[in-house]
């Protein structure tokens, strides 16, 4: 179903005929086609590793105007895949210096800058402004939170998503379609909702930063994110709704799974039960703001890296015993690591359970914390004395190290 952009197109000047002409003598997108990418507006919600390719071939497609929502700065590890920003970024807003470059790329094209962490306060005036929804969000309560708010307001939602050698992507469009004489018919298109009914347990799925992913891998599915954005505005070829699309770089297969609405979800369904925006945080279980580190429940006793050092420090004067556990896995132990602790990989830790002595005091730490939360979980369900240490050996580095390499 084509994009209803705008009652009268605006005109391509000479510089713009020039520049999109491959566009141009194209049959499917002809003059009359880049007109309407040039009335169309997206917004691409975050500018990381999907929003930088989504919104560079955007820009370079001749969009009219794109919407940039991000709150973060540039960070030295953005640079192996975000392809908007250079080393000379680091430590700069994200939202501006992608502004910055994509005018570069086309000076034809409005990009309006939203310095914002989208959230159930303002996506509703946020994504009300634009035709088309493009996420490149990383992590599960911004994205049931645009999904909703999608559904609500009847934008078609570009979902993509990366983790290590896989990533994944479909379109979302509730706009309902119209009968011949012009009533409407109830949207057929599932949605989030309906692909993930509910969120994974906080901490179960890891993120980028503490999975990894592979620098290439955003381009590839960022790049089928702008294909699909571009197909609805112009009204051609044969979308992604109703099929998830999956890609394998290790493989290098694409696999395609058909999806359904389900008429019990809860907000795209035959009888909805969500009409407003929620509490997003809570619905996925995570207290606060969300950063590196998992926020966790109070079930699990955690220390700082500045009481882990001072734990530490008193060791050889008769301070409190205990056995300082890495989790990470081996590969990463070898980037950096601290010589008092003793590496147990996460996913052998339940084999090896038998090994701890009930009587000590264990203390644990991963990357970034996410993972030692898991490993004390286990080892308290085992009847273990152990604590997590937060922000991991990451907070380590940055507070008490500083020459130890982050990664």
């Amino acid at each position: 179903m084509a994009l209803n952009v705008a009652e009268k197109l605006p005109d391509l000047n000479k510089d713009e005929i020039k520049r999109y002409s491959r566009h141009l003598i194209l049959p499917e997108v002809t003059l009359e086609g880049q007109k309407k990418l040039k009335a169309a507006s997206v917004l691409v919600i975050g500018t990381g590793g999907l929003g930088a390719p989504v919104s560079m071939y955007l820009a370079a497609a001749g969009l009219g105007r794109i919407g940039l929502v991000d709150f973060d700065t540039v960070d030295f590890s953005n640079l192996q895949r975000q392809i908007l920003f250079n080393t000379n970024d680091v430590g700069q807003s994200k939202a501006h210096t992608a502004k910055n470059r994509l005018i570069g790329i086309n000076p034809h094209v409005e990009i309006t800058v939203h310095e914002a962490r989208l959230s159930a306060a303002n996506a509703m005036d946020l994504i009300g402004e634009y035709d088309i929804i493009i996420d490149g969000t990383d992590n599960f309560p911004t994205r049931y939170c645009v999904n909703d708010a999608c559904v609500i307001l009847k934008k078609p939602n570009v979902y993509g998503s990366i983790f290590r050698f896989e990533g994944q992507a479909t379109l979302f469009d509730p706009r309902p379609s119209l009968t011949n004489d012009g009533t409407p018919t109830v949207p057929t298109s599932p949605c989030y909702r309906c692909l993930y009914p509910e969120p994974p347990p906080p901490g179960m799925v890891p993120s980028c930063a503490e999975g990894g992913v592979l620098g290439i891998l955003p381009g590839v599915i960022g790049c089928i994110q702008a294909t699909e954005a571009l197909k609805v505005i112009l009204g051609v070829g044969q979308t992604l709704v109703g099929r998830l699309m999956r890609y394998s770089a290790l493989d290098m297969t694409f696999k395609t799974l058909n999806i359904r609405r389900d008429p019990s979800c809860p907000i795209c369904g035959d009888n909805p039960t969500i009409e407003a925006l929620i509490d997003y945080e809570q619905f996925c279980g995570i207290r606060g703001e969300e950063s590196n580190t998992v926020i966790r429940e109070n079930t699990i006793p955690e220390i700082s890296v500045q009481e882990l050092k001072e734990k530490l420090d008193q060791l050889p004067t008769g301070g409190e015993p205990f056995e300082l556990i890495d989790v990470r896995e081996v590969h990463e132990h070898a980037i950096v690591n601290l010589p008092q602790a003793k590496l147990i990989p996460l996913g052998m830790l339940p084999a090896r359970l038998s090994e701890f002595d009930p009587s000590k005091r264990y203390i644990v730490h991963c990357k970034l914390g996410g993972r030692s939360a898991q490993a004390v979980d286990q080892m308290r369900a085992a009847g273990l004395d152990a604590t997590n240490v937060a922000g991991g050996i990451t907070a380590w580095a940055q507070q008490i190290d500083p020459s130890l390499p982050t990664y």
